[in-house]
């Protein structure tokens, strides 16, 4: 047994308050989570189906988010102005380079996802953990010009060497720690990584697959997500994460509640549209330095 020492306890009501550029209340960021799935291997399913290869059922399932789900987010969002964060495996730089394309030229932020999410870095070696993160970083600068800033681990997971290994490969923050609404510096052996607040309730995944809500109460708790967070980011700001998958809420009967909870959002003065890489940058040079 073994306590975790990667951070240390930080009641949000004892740090001295956080401010945004621009006195923003609340920097939200919305997050697309671009994967791509090996057809033999398991993976986030609709139906489980234990032992079946290939799985078609669920392969074609997850396959409409590049094939066409990305693309009405990508509408989406470009009618909102709103640029968004990429969590990107590698793989999809080789097999949907057109998303790389279109992303690029909206200026998204790419942050590194593995390189399939058929595979997890859960159990993993210290030296193959690093090569993997290795890898993603020179595809993803390869394919995007720019090495990513920002890691989400595929399922969240990592090993107990996997901020020591971000941090050493250059990776200014991490996105699996869903503990916080501000961000907070991590312990590393060398160098400097931070904890930006990604959302495990704000997600899709959660949201209809597990708790199987419909798309209209997903637009709710968005909703009223922001309303607490605005609120309370007039003392000390907040980060709000928005957690998405195009296979998911890219579904034609999903999408319009997303819309509208944007507009909402979008209704209130003093947020700060942004991303990870942006919140990372700010927080360091203003509170770390």
């Amino acid at each position: 047994m073994r306590d975790n020492t990667r951070y240390d306890y930080s009641p949000i009501i004892r740090r001295p308050p956080l401010r945004w550029p621009n006195d923003a209340r609340i920097a939200v960021w919305i997050i697309l989570n671009v994967e791509h799935f090996k057809i033999d291997m398991p993976g986030t399913s609709l139906n489980p189906f234990p032992g079946v290869v290939p799985d078609v059922y669920n392969y074609a399932w997850r396959d409409y988010g590049p094939r066409v789900g990305i693309w009405r987010l990508m509408r989406l969002l470009d009618r909102h102005g709103i640029r968004a964060a990429v969590t990107l495996n590698s793989d999809v730089c080789a097999h949907n380079p057109i998303i790389i394309e279109e992303g690029v030229k909206r200026d998204w932020e790419w942050l590194g996802h593995g390189i399939t999410n058929s595979q997890s870095l859960a159990g993993m070696a210290e030296e193959q953990e690093r090569q993997v993160i290795r890898t993603v970083s020179q595809t993803i600068k390869q394919a995007t010009g720019k090495a990513p800033e920002g890691w989400l681990g595929p399922a969240l997971a990592e090993t107990f060497n996997t901020p020591d290994l971000l941090a050493e490969e250059g990776f200014a923050y991490v996105c699996d720690w869903n503990n916080d609404d501000q961000p907070y510096p991590m312990k590393v052996r060398q160098g400097r990584l931070l904890s930006v607040p990604y959302s495990a309730e704000i997600n899709d995944i959660p949201n209809f697959l597990r708790l199987g809500h419909a798309p209209e109460v997903f637009g709710r708790i968005i909703c009223d997500q922001f309303d607490t967070l605005y609120e309370e980011g007039a003392e000390t700001g907040r980060v709000m994460a928005i957690a998405l998958h195009p296979f998911i809420i890219g579904q034609p009967f999903r999408i319009k509640y997303l819309d509208q909870a944007l507009q909402h959002i979008r209704r209130h003065k003093d947020v700060w549209f942004t991303t990870g890489a942006e919140i990372a940058r700010w927080y360091t040079t203003k509170y770390l330095n």
